[in-house]
């Protein structure tokens, strides 16, 4: 399992994410809130699969 999300991506995944548990756990949005977990798990992990299906990469360039 290579890195394939980078460090903006990854910054901006467990912000996002953290914001709709967040908004999900005080009862803001419904359940769906909790959908969340999945680009926090993302970012801390540096993987995303479905970036790894379409070949993307947003990782820098490795020497």
């Amino acid at each position: 399992m290579n890195a394939n999300v980078g460090t903006i991506d990854r910054t901006l995944r467990v912000l996002v994410g953290a914001v709709l548990i967040g908004l999900a756990a005080t009862g803001t949005v419904g359940l769906w809130g909790y959908v969340g977990v999945i680009p926090v798990l993302t970012g801390l992990f540096s993987f995303c699969p479905a970036y790894a299906l379409l070949g993307l990469n947003t990782c820098g360039l490795k020497k």
